[in-house]
């Protein structure tokens, strides 16, 4: 049965993975810390990388906050983690849960800034390019 999912591209390390960041996205809502709450709506889990033995799990993320609150955010889900760690106790049904540290994902925002960048290119080409052509 095993081999089947290997085939798929689907094994439980991926499924477990998957498992983490649709049950955090949903934690996340239910955090109630006045500290952080406000802060936490603004965060899209964008993937998990999960060791092997799924003692860690890199949680990467993304933030409308701005640049100028990331740390606020940053601590925001280092406070969290606890409680979030312990929720994902109570849904999982594994026999280690995974300690959860959290690391910004700049892709979105690299990204962002290459699509801004080509749109000035084409922009800047169409104003170049003669009328006639």
């Amino acid at each position: 049965m095993a081999g089947r999912h290997q085939a798929q591209g689907y094994s439980r390390g991926e499924r477990v993975a998957e498992q983490i960041r649709r049950d955090l996205v949903d934690l996340l809502r239910q955090v109630k810390d006045p500290r952080v709450a406000h802060l936490l709506p603004l965060v899209t889990i964008t993937d998990i990388e999960l060791t092997p033995d799924y003692a860690h799990a890199k949680v990467f993320y993304t933030s409308l906050a701005g640049e100028e609150r990331a740390g606020e955010v940053a601590s925001g889900l280092a406070h969290a983690a606890g409680f979030l760690r312990r929720e994902l106790g109570r849904r999982l049904h594994i026999h280690h849960i995974p300690e959860l540290h959290f690391v910004f994902d700049a892709s979105v925002e690299r990204g962002t800034r290459l699509s801004q960048l080509i749109d000035a290119a084409v922009e800047s080409d169409q104003k170049d390019k003669p009328t006639g052509e």
